[in-house]
């Protein structure tokens, strides 16, 4: 691997953990990790809620870890492809305006 292709894949790395924590992806990540972890906790343990056998904690954890991961993993990956837009619409219009002066300058 090049240096440069490094470089581009450290600093996607960088922001996609910097949308991660930022932006609200956090605050509707647990919003959602709390609604769909405790219909998932009441699925699955649900013999364990009412009472007729142990509930397993380690299980409880990872079903509101799940939502929130799949959430935060979605809502950074929305992110990162709407800032690809930006910049590749950005850079398109850059490039047309340089068209445009050339196609002047050469008149």
């Amino acid at each position: 691997m090049s240096f440069s292709r490094f470089a581009h894949s450290v600093r996607r790395c960088s922001e996609a953990c910097e949308l991660a924590v930022s932006h609200g992806t956090p605050k509707r990540a647990a919003k959602l990790a709390l609604v769909v972890g405790t219909l998932l906790v009441l699925i699955n343990q649900w013999e364990a809620v009412v009472g007729e056998a142990t509930l397993h904690w380690l299980k409880v954890l990872l079903t509101y870890c799940v939502p929130y991961l799949v959430s935060t993993y979605t809502s950074v990956s929305k992110d990162l492809y709407l800032s690809r837009q930006s910049r590749m619409a950005e850079q398109e219009v850059h490039w047309e305006a340089e068209r445009s002066r050339i196609q002047k300058s050469t008149l």
